[in-house]
């Protein structure tokens, strides 16, 4: 199925913004799905779904790989679990948008522990200041647990860009994301069915598990494969620093999430920190969520 999504004459930056989209749109009707599922249930199906779809799409090897290299795998998958489990239990108590924006403090930080440029350390200090904004101690009417809890599915995501590049030295393509993502399913699927129970299988919730899984993962994976065959990766890093601002605004239309003027000044900064490093890395790393 999605062998069938074809290259297409599109300028490489529509992709990405495509992209983006479809992460955000399914992260809004993910998080609609709150009051029938829960976040832990939803971030449950979505992973294992997920899983499913890149599995069959990339037909990894399973075996023929060192123990050292499976262990690799695990701790990459549940990078992939926390950092997924983190932001849906942080978007069930705070904006959307606020969230991503929160998420990306965990990527700046590994972009200025693999830096060598002082202006990387400027960046940095900009998007703390946009965190430190968006804390309740500053005023920001937020859930501190969800700030916190966004917080550190920035911190996951970044051990995820750190192990995703140990991980493409050893597994072929696309085969150590599909791998990972079912240890992910598999390490979540217990936490969705102490939280929702044996519902979480019904056939409308799968329906729904699985748009979520197409628009959050396999779409925008498939997408942004396409992109970076076409386009320096520092500029696909510029374009994804959009993603907060892509996300507050489909949030604002499909939920109703309103930000105060702090909120945006904040969430600009962030956005600034992210597109400054990117243009000065060898290297950007997307997230599956």
């Amino acid at each position: 199925m999605l062998k069938s999504i074809p290259p297409g004459r599109l300028p490489a930056p529509t992709l990405v913004l495509g992209s983006m989209v479809s992460t955000q749109l399914g992260s809004a009707i993910a998080k609609s799905l709150f009051n029938q599922v829960g976040p832990l249930g939803m971030v449950s199906l979505r992973v294992g779904l997920a899983a499913i779809l890149l599995i069959l799409w990339q037909r990894p090897r399973w075996r023929g790989h060192t123990a050292l290299d499976y262990r690799l795998l695990v701790a990459f998958g549940l990078s992939l679990a926390v950092m997924n489990g983190c932001f849906y239990a942080a978007i069930a108590r705070i904006p959307i948008g606020v969230a991503v924006a929160l998420e990306f403090s965990g990527p700046l930080l590994v972009s200025l522990l693999y830096s060598r440029r002082w202006l990387d350390g400027l960046w940095v200090g900009l998007a703390a200041i946009g965190v430190v904004l968006l804390s309740p101690l500053q005023g920001a009417s937020l859930d501190s647990l969800g700030v916190v809890l966004a917080l550190l599915g920035g911190v996951a995501w970044g051990f995820y860009i750190i192990l995703s590049a140990w991980v493409g030295r050893v597994f072929q393509g696309g085969e150590g994301l599909a791998l990972a993502m079912a240890v992910g399913g598999l390490l979540l699927l217990p936490l969705g069915l102490a939280t929702t129970g044996p519902t979480l299988f019904s056939p409308s919730l799968l329906g729904l598990g699985l748009a979520v899984a197409l628009l959050a993962s396999a779409l925008p994976y498939s997408l942004e494969m396409v992109a970076l065959r076409r386009m320096p990766v520092h500029g696909f890093g510029v374009l994804l620093s959009l993603e907060p601002a892509i996300a507050s605004v489909i949030s604002w239309l499909g939920l109703g999430e309103t930000l105060t003027l702090q909120m945006m000044v904040a969430i600009g900064l962030i956005m600034m920190a992210a597109a400054g490093v990117s243009l000065g890395q060898p290297q950007v790393v997307s997230r599956q969520e």
